[in-house]
């Protein structure tokens, strides 16, 4: 069941759209409840279809297309770095090296204590900030280097 917080947000999400229309806010009250649980559950999935008046399948669908979703438990903190070419040519390759060496995981891995995952991201429109990356598709980190990675793990510990 849908936490009354997030229902609340939802709501205020539809009230953009006509009344007639409640399946535009699927996004949006997909990202809520991630926001709350960290991740989307079957469960989840049903309920926002069942609040939105939409096919399980078709909230599905939205939540397999778009990368920021996740179907399974990635940890209390994902962090996504962005690998595309801004990034790239200011070495955000030395930044994933660092990681994985530092939290002993690569891409697509959660560490033992299960508080870290990484994960790699596609352009996050900040190329001016590079290289980057985001803790829980929230929060944007630029101009990294490895000491501010160190800062920001200890930061999260």
């Amino acid at each position: 069941m849908i936490h009354t917080d997030d229902i609340k947000l939802i709501d205020k999400e539809l009230k953009k759209f006509p009344d007639n229309q409640k399946r535009s806010a699927v996004i949006s009250a997909l990202r809520i409840v991630q926001t709350r649980h960290g991740w989307l559950s079957h469960e989840h999935i049903s309920d926002v279809a069942h609040y939105l008046e939409m096919p399980e399948i078709a909230v599905m669908e939205v939540a397999t297309f778009y990368n920021m979703f996740n179907l399974e438990s990635k940890g209390k903190y994902q962090i996504t770095i962005c690998t595309n070419i801004s990034c790239m040519l200011r070495n955000s390759d030395e930044i994933v090296q660092h990681l994985e060496k530092k939290l002993g995981i690569s891409f697509g891995e959660l560490t033992k204590d299960k508080k870290f995952s990484l994960k790699e991201g596609e352009c996050m429109g900040a190329c001016s900030g590079a290289p980057l990356c985001l803790i829980n598709n929230h929060t944007m980190h630029e101009h990294l280097t490895t000491e501010k990675i160190d800062k920001l793990i200890a930061s999260l510990k």
